[in-house]
């Protein structure tokens, strides 16, 4: 019993010791991260898996104008134009709250360079420090380009605030990069159809 000693007892130290070793690259690298970053990664490594590229016909019957698909869970909105060549994946910013997203089909109605903005009186309730109007420029949160949706204050539009894409930071827009809403704007048209789900 005491000459097999040496050998269980070596053979469990080989294993301590590779199971160590095979460990070692998972830990050291969050030695120097802070818990923000470790956070953050976590967080974009679960987006990355949800921010896919989709076809159209689950949820278009034609493309017709020309179809815009906003998936609030993956923060993406989709853009597949009318002869079905072109198709556009753009991340986006979606509203704070599930009270403030709304769902289902509509369409541009308007497009608008330079957009001004007016807060409503639900937002001006919750934030009474707002100004009433904001016209087109750098300090506008309609940001560049704003297409009108069918419902009322429902936009899709730019910011310039580029931290708020990619989050839950909106008052019920879809908002993009200011050059992806340059680029999708240029791409839709009054009558594109509209889903959000």
């Amino acid at each position: 019993m005491t000459q097999n000693t040496p050998k269980l007892l070596n053979r469990r130290s080989f294993l301590v010791s590779t199971a160590a070793a095979i460990g070692t690259p998972a830990l050291s690298q969050n030695v120097n991260t802070t818990q923000m970053e470790q956070d953050v990664t976590g967080a974009v490594r679960r987006n990355i898996s949800s921010f896919r590229s989709l076809t159209w016909q689950p949820y278009f019957s034609n493309l017709r104008n020309g179809a815009v698909l906003v998936d609030i869970d993956s923060r993406a909105l989709h853009f597949w134009s009318a002869d079905g060549r072109t198709y556009r994946l753009y991340p986006s910013s979606v509203p704070l709250s599930e009270d403030l997203t709304r769902r289902g089909r509509t369409s541009v109605i308007r497009k608008v360079v330079g957009p001004s903005w007016s807060p409503t009186a639900n937002m001006l309730k919750r934030n009474p420090d707002w100004p009433r109007f904001v016209p087109p420029g750098p300090d506008n949160p309609l940001g560049t380009h704003a297409l009108y949706l069918g419902w009322k204050y429902y936009r899709i539009h730019g910011t310039h605030d580029t931290r708020k894409i990619g989050r839950k930071s909106s008052n019920g827009c879809i908002g993009l990069y200011n050059e992806h809403i340059a680029e999708l704007f240029s791409l839709t048209k009054v009558g594109t159809q509209v889903l959000l789900i």
